[in-house]
């Protein structure tokens, strides 16, 4: 009966219903109209969706069954290994980094327009280098692993790689003079859009909305970013507006003409946990063993994934200039 026990209350942890539930047991349903109230609604939202599109997978013929399978298995490893990592990093972040501020903001609508942006900075600045840096990428390649789009993918992530992400996001806001309570409704809101752009075209065929297309960064944009394409490798990495991936020259809309293949350029087994979830720590350290000399060794950490210290780099910045080129030709 325990092991039953345990099982409902991780599938009730997954859908994240049990606040809601506890709030309309005690028919306290003023409490909906504050924050938390508002949050126990919405919370459940995308793992509801997650099931609908599953289904409609099965309705369409299209079930992508491997992609929710590894990444039920990732989200099970990842509840029992990485479970309050994040948090701590980001307690422990506005701890230390709080005094520091430049400026001090307000609970005003134009102070939580500016730690947006704040945020999306910290959230381009970590995404970034998660894809330019060697060791970063392999903390953040199990989530690039999946060969379909779908909602399941949001819950595709090695451990470490929200402590890593969470740690320099609450960093550039805290310095830049965000209050911890404006802080967390901007991770809860970001979260929250951050899931949903990973939907399936089971569900959003047409994911440029319109004119939004041009300010927000949709499901389209985020489905050009997760493709091994070419043309669209290290794209995209805002996460709800678009700005610093146009200001630094990396916005990249969805070609019509080009669909996007997803995954990773490595050859890999993306029905495989272990390949998926430890793969690209593995290449490392056989490109670290096989690397010559010290420098070479260290390079490997921290350069580009694709650089080689034999100078035949495989990158993806290079991949993109070729074939931009070969398209211009």
């Amino acid at each position: 009966m325990e092991i039953l026990h345990t099982l409902y209350d991780e599938i009730i942890n997954f859908l994240g219903i049990s606040h809601a539930w506890e709030l309309l047991k005690s028919g306290n349903y003023v409490a909906f109209r504050t924050y938390d109230g508002i949050a126990a609604l919405i919370y459940p939202l995308i793992p509801l969706l997650v099931l609908l599109e599953l289904v409609l997978g099965f309705v369409y013929k299209k079930p992508q069954t491997k992609v929710y399978k590894v990444t039920f298995l990732i989200y099970i490893f990842n509840r029992f290994v990485g479970r309050f990592i994040s948090i701590a990093m980001v307690t422990l972040c506005i701890g230390w980094f709080q005094p520091y501020a430049l400026l001090k903001t307000g609970p005003t609508w134009y102070w939580f327009l500016y730690g947006y942006i704040a945020w999306e900075l910290g959230h381009f600045i970590y995404h970034y280098l998660g894809h330019k840096v060697r060791l970063f990428w392999c903390l953040h390649a199990t989530h690039h692993t999946p060969e379909n789009m779908n909602l399941s993918v949001t819950y595709a992530h090695f451990f470490l790689e929200a402590p890593y992400a969470d740690t320099i996001r609450t960093t550039v806001c805290i310095l830049l003079g965000l209050e911890p309570t404006m802080l967390f409704l901007i991770m809860f809101i970001d979260g929250t859009y951050g899931a949903f752009i990973h939907v399936g075209d089971n569900l959003v065929k047409d994911a440029r909305f319109g004119r939004l297309n041009k300010v927000l960064l949709t499901p389209s944009h985020h489905r050009v970013h997760h493709a091994r394409n070419p043309l669209y490798m290290d794209t995209n990495f805002c996460n709800l507006l678009n700005i610093w991936d146009r200001i630094f020259g990396t916005y990249q809309e969805e070609k019509m003409t080009l669909k996007p293949e997803y995954g990773i350029t490595r050859k890999m087994d993306s029905g495989n946990f272990i390949d998926v979830y430890f793969g690209e720590f593995i290449a490392l350290a056989k490109d670290v063993w096989k690397a010559p000399g010290i420098k070479n060794k260290v390079a490997y950490f921290f350069m580009p994934p694709g650089w080689s210290h034999t100078g035949s780099h495989k990158t993806a910045k290079i991949a993109r200039q070729e074939y931009i080129k070969a398209q211009n030709a």
